[in-house]
């Protein structure tokens, strides 16, 4: 149950059955002999397992409603693709299937679109890390993959930093029962000294221009007037504000 939701698209979660995973074996075993109830059976008998897992992304504000739908859509692509002669527990190979299925979900549709050839590198690197990983029995580094692929690092990096899924400040990485730590009071800003230090210099710099330019700059950036209307307030030319404001600028990028 989620959130004291019952029902979830038409389910009532609180009668679905659970099967053991001798069941599981059973009816795996009647399916590949063609029994299309026993395939019906599995599904049913598993949507808890789908509960159980899109409780993972139950902080992101999706629809639960949707999540469960993918979930389930994932659940039959392992029971279809669940190969019994292997010693494996099906919820071990099942859990995996899901969380993917769901993922791709997330990221087909996030509001940040992501282009298909992006996508395609990205996934043509994980492969082929795998790989090296095997060959290697060590993790590859980011210019090995790339050498594998024949593409520049940079290209295979934002490829691969294009699909991370964007984490919410909001979203709990430790309880203990009492208080809740979020991720935004994991995160530390590091440059408040930078940002401290930059502003001493801005105002050294602009205490170092002469009246004229000073004037200048504070009547184009904090009065927002045009060069036209600045050349007019001062009495010379569009082409000396110009000159003056670009001059001003120069020296103050230099001193910070």
């Amino acid at each position: 149950m989620l959130y004291n939701k019952v029902e979830i698209c038409g389910v009532n979660t609180s009668n679905l059955k659970v099967l053991s995973e001798s069941e599981k074996m059973r009816l795996l075993k009647e399916m590949h002999g063609g029994n299309a109830k026993a395939r019906e059976e599995l599904v049913n008998g598993n949507l808890r397992l789908v509960l159980s897992v899109i409780q993972r992304f139950t902080q992101r504000g999706e629809n639960l409603d949707d999540l469960f739908q993918v979930g389930c859509i994932g659940l039959i692509k392992a029971i279809d693709n669940f190969d019994i002669s292997q010693n494996v527990r099906f919820s071990t190979y099942a859990v995996p299937m899901i969380i993917g299925e769901i993922r791709r979900y997330l990221r087909d549709n996030n509001s940040i679109r992501i282009s298909r050839s992006m996508r395609d590198v990205a996934y043509k690197a994980m492969q082929v890390k795998e790989r090296l990983t095997n060959e290697q029995l060590r993790d590859p580094t980011i210019e090995e993959v790339a050498k594998a692929m024949g593409l520049p690092k940079e290209e295979v990096v934002l490829a691969l930093e294009s699909i991370v899924e964007p984490v919410s400040l909001y979203e709990p990485v430790y309880s203990d029962g009492g208080d809740t730590i979020y991720v935004m009071d994991q995160v530390g800003d590091h440059n408040d000294d930078k940002n401290w230090l930059d502003e001493i210099a801005l105002k050294e710099a602009i205490r170092n221009l002469n009246d004229r330019e000073k004037r200048i700059l504070y009547l184009r950036f904090f009065k927002g007037m045009t060069q036209i209307e600045v050349s007019s307030e001062i009495g010379i030319s569009q082409a000396q504000v110009s000159r003056l404001e670009k001059g001003a600028l120069e020296h103050i990028k230099k001193q910070i």
